[in-house]
């Protein structure tokens, strides 16, 4: 079941108390818990949810032609796009993870953080339908679609905008190697656009050695 601090952060999340605890723990729950259900299969119903509801608020904003429709759509479902939103309502606190999965540094994962952020999205579609999903997609992404979400862009987000812009398939990260003591950990990890490059870069967390990577490879080949 649900604990009470998890329990008010769906319920602010979905501006409501919330229905069918079962279903929203299993969004929240890794696969490396061993647990009989993970968020795979809503995850994969979350995907296609947050595309259609991006993709008709596009449509309603924009007088743009299907191509920019399609790049801004890309940008804006990208799993970087989810975990940073993930990050800004602090969903990390809230993720079951396993203990490999957390050593490693799971809760501040951008596949982890943007796979649980869509299936929460699956999970509200499956409890509560298309109209109340698809208002709390509007309200989490919204400075996303304005434009509005910092006045610089995160690396991360600016090497998927110019994947999506260059019309490649969007960046790949990849653990190459985890070093160190658990209490001072060293990641290296690769990223690579597929039929341009790839490059490499290491930090103290996963997110700041995938950040540091995005940095190296619009360095060289942005």
């Amino acid at each position: 079941m649900l604990d009470r601090a998890t329990k008010e952060f769906l319920t602010a999340l979905a501006g409501k108390p919330i229905a069918d605890d079962s279903l929203w723990l299993e969004a929240l729950t890794h696969g490396s818990t061993g647990a009989e259900r993970d968020y795979q299969r809503l995850e994969f119903l979350g995907d296609r949810m947050l595309g259609l509801v991006i993709a008709e608020w596009l449509f309603q904003l924009e007088n743009s032609d299907e191509g920019k429709l399609s790049q801004r759509l890309n940008a804006l479902v990208s799993g970087s796009t989810c975990a940073t939103i993930a990050r800004t309502i602090e969903l990390g606190k809230y993720m079951r993870l396993g203990k490999q999965a957390r050593d490693d540094g799971g809760h501040d994962s951008d596949n982890i953080l943007g796979d649980v952020m869509e299936a929460l999205i699956g999970a509200s579609f499956v409890t509560r339908g298309y109209d109340a999903t698809a208002a709390m997609v509007r309200r989490l992404w919204g400075d996303a679609v304005s434009g509005q979400a910092g006045q610089s862009k995160h690396p991360k987000s600016a090497l998927q905008e110019w994947a999506a812009g260059n019309r490649r398939k969007g960046p790949n990260y990849r653990l190459v190697e985890r070093s160190g003591p658990d209490h001072a950990a060293r990641f290296l990890v690769s990223v690579e656009v597929p039929g341009v490059g790839a490059a490499e870069a290491a930090g103290t967390s996963m997110r700041e050695a995938e950040t540091a990577a995005a940095e190296e490879f619009m360095r060289r080949f942005g």
